[in-house]
């Protein structure tokens, strides 16, 4: 499993939202005994079994994770902490180490995301970077409801391309190897219910479907468990800073 998530890492090209909290979130996950909480922490059996918006998207996921909590304060709040996220931008509200390797000043800045991020436009197709001319897209945007995140193999392979073409040696030398790549698909779905008291209930849901068998398939719940790290982290941040900015 390593092997292909190095494999993934040098695919991708600092697309790092997913790849890499799940390699280096499942370190932090087992660091800070969340082992066992990860089982129960922000489930909700009614979230897991409900559709959201942007499941459509990954159709047959071999891993999916949903988990909610209650933020005191109203969608209108958090909404732009959701759509200001991304490198250069908000930031991603998790872990100050994932936050600075996408830091605009480079892998040896503090990094760690804004408290009051700037007003950000954002609508469907835009990219939510992870790095210069490349990220997620944006598949769903519906004001103080929905964002749905989505990146595939061949989403990946037409910014690896474009990137080449601007003269990236590293995305040239990355195509030679994409075809070896297996295929993937991610929705990565943040959804703001409103709720009694001028509250708001906020889930997340990412949904991953990787072409892959065997022994590689078998450890995707350990993936899981680095997600869980990432995700925690960062609904608590959102929550933080929502309830911050509601007072």
């Amino acid at each position: 499993m390593l092997r292909l998530l190095g494999f993934l890492v040098r695919m991708i090209i600092r697309v790092k939202v997913i790849v890499i909290s799940m390699a280096v979130g499942a370190g932090i996950a087992f660091a800070l005994s969340m082992r066992q909480e990860s089982h129960t922490w922000g489930l909700d059996a009614g979230d897991q079994a409900r559709s959201l918006p942007g499941d459509d998207l990954v159709a047959t996921p071999d891993h999916v994770e949903t988990r909610s909590l209650l933020v005191d304060a109203l969608p209108a709040t958090i909404w732009p902490l959701l759509v200001a996220m991304g490198y250069g931008r908000g930031g991603w509200y998790s872990y100050p180490i994932l936050d600075r390797a996408w830091s605009t000043m480079g892998p040896r800045a503090k990094g760690r995301s804004a408290e009051a991020p700037p007003p950000t436009t954002l609508v469907e197709g835009d990219r939510v970077p992870t790095q210069p001319g490349g990220g997620f897209v944006a598949r769903v945007v519906e004001a103080d409801r929905a964002l749905v995140l989505f990146l595939d193999a061949a989403e990946l392979r037409e910014q690896v391309e474009e990137q080449a073409a601007e003269g990236s040696n590293e995305a040239r030398q990355a195509l030679d190897r994409m075809d070896e790549m297996p295929a993937f698909a991610l929705s990565w779905a943040f959804v703001l219910e409103p709720e009694p008291g001028g509250r708001t209930r906020l889930i997340e849901r990412v949904r991953l479907h990787m072409d892959v068998s065997g022994g590689q398939k078998r450890a995707l719940p350990l993936m899981g468990l680095g997600l869980f790290a990432f995700v925690r982290r960062q609904m608590l941040g959102i929550k933080s800073r929502a309830e911050a900015g509601a007072g």
